[in-house]
């Protein structure tokens, strides 16, 4: 599922697929996470969708002073989306704010935009997920609410790994099955899944608590946070080909000040 950032895979997405075949789309629940000029007066959304999954359309006139879209088509905020058209990027009809959440600030904001550039990077167009989607939802939610974001954001890259079909069950080795005990060291090794760590490995190194934590969503332990941080910064590097995520650095430059 990594997109064309993560090793050029776009041209998988040429294939028919649901979101092509569909001529009128009409309220579909979505947000916008990237937008950027096209022509004088218009935009080009990027938007995650509900049912279709990632889209790009055309806000025609987006631009004007006079448009009533340049106050509707904000990040972070649920949507109302219509739109039509068969090709990559289709026409937008109407966006309506739906309301309901409230405004992200300060370093949950940035937070947000991390969200949504992983979303970018790693979401294939036209691919309907509606687990990542409601988790979108709940970590954007959760955020405006003051929550922990080092737990948000663990919980959210670990969701989207396993949507991507890049992580699998993190709570048996993959080869053995056998179960992951707590004080047992392990690696999760791209490709391969989880076994038992040995003397040779350059894999980070976490103990069987954090892999079970991981995947009961629970990051209270502080070793979990941790272990979990490295190693889905590893696993984010890797599938990425080493391709830098730029709202990552500015969380950690704003860390060190």
């Amino acid at each position: 599922m990594p997109s064309e950032k993560a090793g050029n895979t776009e041209d998988r997405l040429k294939l028919p697929s649901r979101a092509t075949k569909e001529f009128r789309i009409l309220h579909q629940p979505g947000f916008v996470l990237h937008s950027y000029p096209y022509k004088e007066t218009s935009l080009i959304i990027d938007v995650f969708s509900r049912d279709y999954g990632r889209i790009s359309l055309v806000a025609k006139g987006a631009k004007r002073p006079t448009s009533a879209l340049r106050s509707v088509l904000q990040t972070f905020q649920p949507l109302n989306v219509s739109w039509t058209g068969k090709s990559e990027i289709r026409t937008l009809i109407a966006a309506e704010w739906l309301g309901g959440m409230l405004p992200l600030e300060r370093s949950a904001l940035l937070c947000g935009f991390y969200l949504n550039e992983l979303l970018v990077k790693f979401l294939l167009r036209d691919e309907p997920n509606k687990v990542l989607f409601d988790q979108y939802v709940s970590s954007l939610n959760q955020l405006a609410h003051n929550a922990s974001a080092a737990i948000v954001l663990r919980q959210f890259e670990v969701t989207l790994l396993q949507q991507a079909g890049l992580i699998g069950d993190l709570t048996h080795c993959n080869r053995s099955r056998e179960q992951v005990v707590d004080d047992t060291l392990y690696v999760l090794e791209p490709g391969v899944g989880v076994r038992v760590a040995d003397s040779n490995d350059n894999f980070p190194l976490v103990h069987g608590k954090t892999l079970l934590d991981m995947a009961a969503g629970d990051y209270t332990d502080h070793q979990t946070q941790v272990q979990s941080k490295q190693l889905m910064r590893f696993l984010l590097t890797f599938h990425l080909h080493g391709l830098p995520l730029n709202t990552r650095q500015i969380l950690i430059d704003l860390h060190k000040l």
